[in-house]
């Protein structure tokens, strides 16, 4: 795993680790420079064998791919700092390579909110279980596991990208060895960000990282159609023709939310009348938010992709 600045969530991780119904033979972190005490913590850990890397300014990619040269074993299991892993996490992602010849093994995450506003950001971005078509599941690497030869050989994780790295890596992977095996049971519980300024700096580094990539067109042109001609084009059509024009906000809006508003009523419980409403009117926030967060980085990554193009390879050939 790769840590910048973690010195608050990385003691749940580690002790989420030393928790672990089946130890870890190794763990290796890369510290990307971190200034807060992170090394602190890293270094009074005696729990496990644990190593730790410098490599100050490097993003991600570069972070993982050298935790990942520097691990000894045939299989490497990945997570990421801001997350609790489940004490069953490890035994169940290296079972498809203990009890079969998997090349990749996908776990997956919950969110973990502590608050009323992370409830209400967990059900907005982050799917159910219910959600995932298992044979077409690209995991993050909060929770994955792989050969290390599956990852020489797609050439490790793309450095030249500081986000949706771990894509990437997922379609190379995907590419070369087809459908991953889903372990759903390798729960890794992931704590949404606590604020919509938090939140909307996530969605622009990801929409930058989707067109520094070229990923994703057809779902961003939606997004800039909808947004940017659809909602005012209706409102425009409503004043100047009929208010009947207006009747479609009725139905769109709805529509847009009703996944999360459903995966909310799934995680409201024990809430008050009153803290159920604050949490369902968060969501329409947020999800407009991360929209708008899309919109203003994606543009930012396709111009940096026009600058760069001579020095970045086609990932699409690499699988």
């Amino acid at each position: 795993m790769t840590v910048l600045n973690e010195v608050d969530s990385l003691p749940r991780l580690l002790d989420s680790l030393a928790a672990q119904t089946r130890q870890p033979d190794e763990v290796v972190v890369c510290d990307g420079g971190s200034t807060d005490g992170t090394r602190a913590v890293l270094e009074a850990e005696s729990r496990f064998p644990l190593r730790v890397l410098e490599r100050p300014g490097a993003n991600i990619s570069q972070g993982r791919n050298a935790a990942i040269r520097a691990a000894t074993g045939e299989v490497v299991a990945v997570t990421d700092a801001g997350v609790r892993l489940d004490a069953a996490w490890l035994e169940e992602i290296l079972l498809p390579f203990e009890e079969g010849d998997a090349q990749v093994a996908a776990g997956f995450f919950r969110p973990d909110p502590k608050t009323l506003f992370e409830t209400a950001m967990g059900a907005t971005v982050l799917p159910e279980l219910q959600d995932i078509e298992p044979e077409r599941f690209l995991p993050s690497s909060r929770s994955v596991a792989f050969r290390r030869e599956a990852w020489r050989s797609v050439g490790g994780y793309p450095e030249w990208l500081d986000y949706c790295e771990d894509l990437i890596f997922d379609f190379r992977l995907r590419a070369r060895y087809g459908a991953f095996v889903f372990v759903p049971e390798a729960l890794v519980h992931f704590r949404p960000r606590p604020s919509l300024r938090a939140f909307f700096i996530q969605y622009f580094r990801y929409a930058r990282g989707d067109g520094k990539a070229d990923l994703w067109r057809l779902r961003h042109a939606i997004r800039y159609l909808t947004y940017l001609v659809a909602v005012p084009l209706i409102g425009i059509l409503g004043a100047i023709a009929s208010p009947i024009w207006w009747a479609l906000y009725l139905i769109a809006v709805p529509g847009m939310l009703w996944v999360p508003w459903r995966r909310l009523s799934r995680m409201w419980r024990g809430m008050s009348l009153l803290q159920k409403a604050k949490a369902a009117l968060w969501v329409p926030l947020i999800r407009v938010t991360g929209d708008v967060a899309k919109m203003v980085g994606y543009p930012s990554g396709l111009w940096w992709r026009c600058q760069h193009r001579d020095h970045i390879p086609d990932w699409r050939e690499l699988g």
